[in-house]
């Protein structure tokens, strides 16, 4: 059975653990709410449906002729990511009294880690990173990516582009099956979330703002929340705001997304071997400091073709 990091905090018995688990949640839009799948080994093997059986009307006394469906097999693996924390004994001894050194140091270490797997859901490339596994951006291909325009589309032109913006948007969510408020979500980036905004005040449009679960404040368009897909840790936004569309080069994209526990939800899920490991090594051999170790064996899954969607050209 999946479960989502924020559940796995609940659970945690270990101190250090749910501490980490916990800045995992608050530190970014996806990990909250993506479900992990525990598998067993380093990669998890599935059958996915290419071609249905033959089905036919026969009259009495007369037969079928038979037919069989394919499926197309796949795999998806799991990689490591992670990190050590050092901090100095001398550090501790003398500004203990301030924080607690070694926890703020995890904490900053966890937030990179996150910055790191939520850019990667969106922009991971194996053939950029052969460490790294291949994101939304590299997956969703052919009916699954929706242009705004030839030379992309703003939000905000007037009440005609509203509009058809909105339809996009309505487009967008129709082409990934089933998706729900409580099953998924829309990601952009904080601009264009702030258009999209402007803009429904323009036209009474259904967006409002709101608490989700977690408390975070959200923009939800028909039930369905539109989340803030973040930056890096180098402060980059994760869905710039410099793609290439046409004659633009200012485009952005919107993803919509949803989520699931398990290869028969068809959706995208999340793959780990132990979840969120962390181990505090004490201190050093080699150095006066005490380390503190933090992997993920981690992958990501897209179960279903229609599991997630790109709108592409969005222009703020």
């Amino acid at each position: 059975m999946a479960t989502t990091l924020a559940e796995a905090a609940k659970l945690s018995q270990s101190y250090l653990q749910k501490g980490v688990l916990e800045t995992f949640v608050q530190a970014s839009s996806v990990l909250d709410r993506i479900p992990f799948m525990t598998i067993q080994g380093n990669a998890y093997s599935y059958n996915e449906e290419a071609t249905l059986p033959g089905v036919a009307f026969r009259a009495v006394n007369g037969s079928y002729t038979e037919s069989t469906g394919t499926v197309n097999q796949k795999s998806e693996s799991l990689v490591i990511t992670g990190g050590d924390a050092d901090v100095d004994k001398f550090i501790v001894q003398t500004r203990g009294d301030v924080n607690d050194q070694r926890a703020v140091q995890t904490a900053l270490k966890v937030k990179a880690l996150s910055y790191q797997f939520q850019d990667s859901f969106f922009n991971g490339d194996t053939g950029v990173d052969a460490l790294s596994f291949d994101g939304l951006k590299k997956r969703l291909i052919g009916d699954q990516v929706i242009s705004s325009g030839t030379n992309g589309a703003a939000i905000l032109t007037d009440t005609t582009s509203i509009h058809a913006f909105f339809d996009k948007l309505d487009a967008l969510v129709a082409s990934v099956s089933g998706l729900d408020g409580g099953n998924g979500a829309l990601y952009a980036n904080a601009g264009i979330i702030g258009k999209i905004k402007s803009a429904a005040r323009h036209i009474n449009a259904d967006v409002f703002v709101e608490k989700d679960i977690n408390g975070k404040r959200q923009v939800v368009w028909n039930g369905i929340p539109i989340l803030d897909a973040g930056s890096t840790a180098a402060g980059v936004s994760v869905l710039p705001q410099t793609e290439t569309q046409g004659t633009s080069s200012l485009a952005s994209s919107i993803y919509a997304v949803k989520f699931g526990q398990s290869e028969g939800d068809q959706a995208v899920t999340g793959l780990t071997n132990g979840g969120v490991q962390v181990y505090d090594l004490g201190e050093l051999e080699t150095k006066p400091a005490y380390r503190t170790r933090i992997e993920f064996y981690t992958g990501l899954a897209v179960f279903g073709g229609k599991a997630g969607a790109r709108l592409t050209g969005v222009l703020a």
